[in-house]
C-alpha cells in the first residue's frame, strides 16, 4: 500500500524518505530533531510528548523499555541511541576500558586502533547502542587543558591516522553492519585552541588558522567515511561553533562533501542563550541552530518549543525543518534501523564484554603504548639482581587512576559511579605482583595522595590560592610518608607510581598548573635522597611537569592512563617481557609557562630561548627509547626533483647495535625551507615501525604524496608552493631529526627528474 512505502526495503532511500516526511507532523520533524538525556527522567514524556529521536546515556533494559515505547507511536520511527564510548564502552560493566587516545596514540600503531575500535563496537552495540562520539579529533595546543587525555597528541597527521582508523573499526562493514557502531568526529572544530587552556571558552581564531591546524584531522573523517560530526562548545572569534555557519555549512557539507547528521555537544543551543547570551531566548537560539546547519540538538529539551515558535513566526520554515529531518531519516534508513531497531542483545554481551580475545586486544594496545623516557641501564630489572621491590605512590594500586576519564567513576553516568570491578582492572601493584617469588618481594605504601574529595568546600592549591567548590588538594602526610620511605630504605629498588587524578581532567576541569599535585612531590624529594634506585612510572591523564629531583632518576616510563591491562604491561616491560617501543604523541614541558610546547612552532621568533630556561620540552614529540641501540645511515632520496602529483620516497638504513631486539619507529619530517606566509619548521609526514633482531641491519622505505607539503597561503588555500624543501629522518624524534637531504617541488608540467 502507497502509506506503507517508507516501510518498504525495496524502494530507494530517497523515496522512503519523502514518503515518511509527507506523514510527518511539525511536532514529529522537531522530535527527530532531539537528541534527550536517556539517563534518568520520564521515558514517556521523551519519546511520546516530545517525540524525540535520538536518546543518549542508555542501553540495555532502559534501551529496551525505550524501544517498546516507541513502538507504541503513531509512525514508528526508529530511535538512534547513543553514547561516550571514548575508549571502550567505559558505562558498561566489566566492558573491555582501552588505554585513553593519548595513550593509545604512543603506539603510533593505526592498525591496532582500527582492532581496538572493533573490540569497543562489538561491546557496545550488543547493549543496543548504535553510535559512540568517538574520535576526538582535536590536537593537543595548550596542556593545561582538561581534555588533552581524550585527543590523539599534537600532531596532525598521527591525529588524522589515528582517527581514520578507529572510524573505520568503529562502522565496521558499513552502516548496515549490525555489529557496527555509527563514529564522530568531533570537535568541530578548534575547541582546543581556548584562551588559558580553560575548557569550553573563547578560541581567537583566524579562518587561515583553523584551516592550517585544526581541520586536517576532520577533513580526513570525512574521507574515512565518518557518518557525524559534533560542535565544540567553544566559540571562535566571536560566533559559537554551533551558529558559524561558514564551519558547518560552507566548509563541512559545501567544500568537504559531508552528507551524514551533525549533532551539537551537551546543550549548545541552550548555552547561546544562558551561558553565551549570544540569543535573547530560546525561540532565537533554535532558529540560529537550524540556519547553521545543525541537525541533532543535544539535550535542549527546550528546543522543541522554541523551534515550533520559530515556524509559527516565521523565523524558520517548513521547509528548513524538512532538509534537516531528510538527512537523519536517511541515515536511520541507511542502517536498516527501520527493519531492525537492533535492540540489546543480552546473549552476545555474556559471549563477548570482556571476554579473552578482547582482554588480548587490550593488553597489546597496554604493552605497545609505554612510553620509556629515561634509563640509565636499570631496566630491565634482573630478578638475580633484585631482591626487594617498594612500590610506592599515589596511583601504584588505583584503579580508577589508570583508567582514566569516561569510564564509570568519572562521573558521567550515575549506574556506575563506583567504576569498573575492581578484578577487571590490574594496576602496576597487580602486575608486579605477578613477578613475586621466593627470591622476589614485593612490598607496597602509598606514600601520599593526590586528591581529597568532597570533604571540603575549598580547595587549596600547591600555589597557595584557594579556589571556591575546588577539589581538596591535601599537602603530605608525614606519618604515610615516612611509611614509604622507610620501605624504600630496606629495598634494593623503589617503583613510584604518580601522575594526576581524573578529577583533575575532563570537561571543565583544566588546571592552572601542570606539576605533581598533593604529597606527591615531597614524596619524591625523600625518595630521591634515599640513594636507592628510583623508577618513576607516570599514570596521568595528561603531560606533567617533573620536579628537578628526579631529573635523573634511573628510569622513567610514561604511560598515561593505560586502560585495564595497564599493569600488566608496566610490569612486563619493566622486567623486559615486553620490549618498549611507544613514542610520544604530545610534548612534555620542563614548566607550564612553555606553553604551546608543540613542536610544529611557527618559525620567525627572535632567540631560540626564554631569558630564565630553554623552549624545548623535557621530553619531545615523538621521543620513546628501547632496551637496544639502533643506527641510523645512509639516507637517499630516489628523486631530487618532483613535481606535485608525484610520491616522494627515501631510504634509510637502520641497524640494532644492541644486545636485544626492539622496535624503532623511523620518522620523516619535511621542511618547506622558503614560504610566501610564515609556517612551521618541520611537519611529520611519514613513519614506519620496523622489527630488528640484535645485529640485523634493514633499509627502511617511506613514501608519501608530494600533495602533502602543502601551506596554507595568505588567501586561506591550501597549496604546495614550489621551491626547495629539506626531508629530515633520525634519530627518534621532532627535535633530533640528524640527517638531512634537500630536494626541489617543481610546477606541475615542468621537467622532473627520473
Amino acid at each position: 500500500m502507497n502509506d506503507e512505502l517508507f516501510r518498504d526495503p525495496s524502494k530507494t532511500v530517497d523515496e522512503r524518505v519523502g514518503d515518511l516526511l509527507s506523514k510527518m507532523t511539525l511536532e514529529e520533524k522537531l522530535g527527530q530533531m532531539l537528541q534527550l538525556d536517556g539517563t534518568h527522567g520520564d521515558l514517556r514524556q521523551a519519546i511520546l510528548e516530545l517525540h524525540a529521536g535520538s536518546l543518549l546515556h542508555i542501553q540495555n533494559a532502559r534501551a529496551d523499555e525505550a524501544i517498546d515505547l516507541n513502538e507504541t507511536t503513531r509512525l514508528r520511527i526508529p530511535l538512534l541511541l547513543a553514547d561516550d564510548c571514548i575508549h571502550g564502552h567505559g558505562f558498561m560493566r566489566g566492558a573491555t576500558v582501552f588505554p585513553t587516545q593519548l595513550a593509545m596514540a604512543s603506539t603510533w600503531d593505526a592498525k591496532l586502533l582500527e582492532r581496538a575500535a572493533r573490540v569497543t563496537a562489538l561491546e557496545a552495540s550488543c547493549t543496543g547502542l548504535h553510535w559512540t562520539f568517538s574520535p576526538v579529533l582535536d590536537v593537543t595546543r595548550d596542556l593545561r587543558w582538561g581534555r588533552v587525555g581524550e585527543t590523539f597528541g599534537e600532531d596532525l597527521l598521527l591525529a588524522a591516522d589515528m582517527g581514520a582508523a578507529m572510524i573505520q573499526g568503529y562502522q565496521g562493514e558499513g552502516l548496515f553492519d549490525k555489529t557496527a557502531l555509527l563514529a564522530t568526529a568531533k570537535h568541530f572544530a578548534g575547541y582546543c585552541e581556548t584562551q588559558g587552556g580553560r575548557d569550553a571558552s573563547e578560541a581567537d581564531l583566524s579562518q587561515r588558522k583553523l584551516r592550517s591546524w585544526f581541520f586536517p584531522p576532520f577533513l580526513r573523517a570525512v574521507r574515512a567515511g565518518c557518518m557525524t560530526f559534533m560542535t565544540g562548545y567553544q566559540a571562535i572569534d566571536g560566533v559559537p561553533s554551533t551558529a558559524c555557519d561558514w564551519l558547518l555549512k560552507s566548509v563541512l557539507r559545501d567544500e568537504w562533501g559531508f552528507e551524514g547528521v551533525l549533532v551539537t555537544d551537551w546543550d549548545n543551543v541552550g548555552r547561546m542563550h544562558w551561558e553565551q547570551q549570544v540569543c535573547a531566548d530560546m525561540t532565537e537560539a533554535a532558529t540560529v541552530a537550524v540556519t547553521s546547519g545543525n541537525d541533532l540538538m543535544m539535550a535542549t529539551p527546550q528546543f522543541f518549543e522554541a523551534a515550533k515558535v520559530a515556524v509559527k513566526e516565521g523565523r524558520l520554515s517548513e521547509v528548513q525543518i524538512d532538509a534537516v529531518v531528510a538527512r537523519i531519516l536517511a541515515l536511520k534508513f541507511k542502517m536498516g534501523l527501520f527493519e531492525d531497531p537492533r535492540r540489546p542483545d543480552f546473549q552476545r554481551q555474556q559471549e563477548l564484554v570482556g571476554c579473552a580475545a578482547h582482554r588480548a586486544i587490550n593488553l597489546d594496545v597496554a604493552r605497545k603504548s609505554v612510553v620509556l623516557l629515561q634509563n640509565n641501564g636499570i631496566l630491565p630489572l634482573a630478578s638475580s639482581d633484585v631482591s626487594s621491590i617498594a612500590v610506592v605512590g599515589p596511583n601504584a594500586d588505583d584503579p580508577h587512576a589508570q583508567l582514566g576519564d569516561w569510564a564509570g567513576a568519572s562521573g558521567q553516568v550515575a549506574w556506575l559511579m563506583d567504576g569498573q570491578p575492581r578484578e577487571c582492572v590490574t594496576t602496576v601493584l597487580d602486575g608486579l605482583r605477578a613477578y613475586e617469588s621466593e627470591s622476589l618481594k614485593i612490598h607496597h605504601e602509598k606514600g601520599a595522595d593526590i586528591v581529597s574529595l568532597n570533604t571540603e568546600t575549598y580547595g587549596y592549591f600547591n600555589t597557595g590560592a584557594i579556589e571556591a567548590n575546588a577539589t581538596h588538594i591535601p599537602t603530605h602526610d608525614d606519618a604515610q610518608l615516612n611509611r614509604a620511605i622507610e620501605l624504600s630504605m630496606q629495598s634494593d629498588v623503589t617503583i613510584a607510581v604518580v601522575g594526576d587524578h581524573f578529577a583533575l581532567a575532563g570537561e571543565n576541569c583544566s588546571t592552572a598548573t601542570l606539576e605533581l599535585q598533593g604529597g606527591q612531590i615531597e614524596l619524591l624529594e625523600r625518595l630521591s635522597r634515599t640513594g636507592k634506585p628510583l623508577v618513576v612510572v607516570l599514570v596521568n591523564t595528561k603531560p606533567m611537569v617533573l620536579p628537578r629531583c628526579i631529573h635523573d632518576a634511573a628510569a622513567i616510563l610514561e604511560v598515561f592512563n593505560p586502560g585495564m591491562e595497564g599493569g600488566r604491561a608496566v610490569a612486563e616491560t619493566l622486567f623486559g617481557d615486553n620490549l618498549p617501543e611507544g613514542r610520544l604523541s604530545v610534548s612534555i614541558p620542563y614548566h607550564v609557562g612553555q606553553q604551546p610546547i608543540y613542536y610544529h612552532q611557527i618559525r620567525g621568533q627572535h632567540g631560540d630561548r626564554y631569558a630564565d630556561m630553554t623552549q624545548h620540552p623535557h621530553f619531545p614529540f615523538g621521543c620513546g627509547l628501547s632496551y637496544t641501540r639502533f643506527k641510523y645511515s645512509n639516507l637517499r632520496l630516489a628523486r631530487r626533483t618532483l613535481c606535485e602529483r608525484d610520491m616522494f620516497e627515501c631510504t634509510v638504513t637502520l641497524e640494532n647495535i644492541g644486545l636485544r631486539p626492539g622496535v624503532e619507529t623511523v620518522q620523516l619530517y619535511i621542511r618547506d625551507d622558503v614560504t610566501s606566509v610564515t609556517w612551521a619548521e618541520k611537519e611529520l609526514k611519514a613513519y614506519q615501525k620496523v622489527h630488528l633482531l640484535p645485529g640485523e641491519k634493514t633499509d627502511v622505505a617511506l613514501k608519501t604524496a608530494v600533495s602533502n607539503f602543502t601551506i596554507v597561503n595568505a588567501r586561506g588555500q591550501r597549496v604546495v608552493e614550489p621551491g626547495s624543501f629539506t626531508a629530515m629522518v633520525g634519530p627518534v624524534n621532532s627535535t633530533d631529526a640528524g640527517m638531512h637531504a634537500s630536494f626541489e617541488v617543481v610546477q606541475n608540467g615542468e621537467t622532473a627528474d627520473s
